[in-house]
């Protein structure tokens, strides 16, 4: 199966979304917050550099949950801005 190439609007999104992780992880070591998500740490290291920006629902779900971040938090803060667009396009 070929995967579609990502937009520029899904990279920076990928991209906010990871740091939204770092934010949220604070002091806590990455192997730490991976483990209490169920998840490896490279997955989260990819995440959170957004390299792997469109996670599975149960990735991020378990994440929140680990980070004790709520999905509308999450949601909100990777959320389509369309000033992002066009300012993008422009440039």
């Amino acid at each position: 199966m070929v995967r579609t190439p990502l937009t520029p609007w899904e990279r920076e999104r990928g991209e906010r979304f990871g740091a939204l992780l770092r934010q949220a992880r604070g002091d806590r070591s990455m192997t730490e917050v991976a483990a209490a998500a169920g998840v490896s740490a490279e997955t989260l290291r990819k995440i959170e550099t957004g390299r792997a920006p469109t996670p599975a629902f149960f990735t991020v779900a378990a994440l929140a949950a680990a980070l004790q971040v709520s999905l509308d938090e999450m949601a909100a803060a990777c959320a389509h801005d369309p000033d992002w667009q066009e300012s993008a396009l422009s440039a």
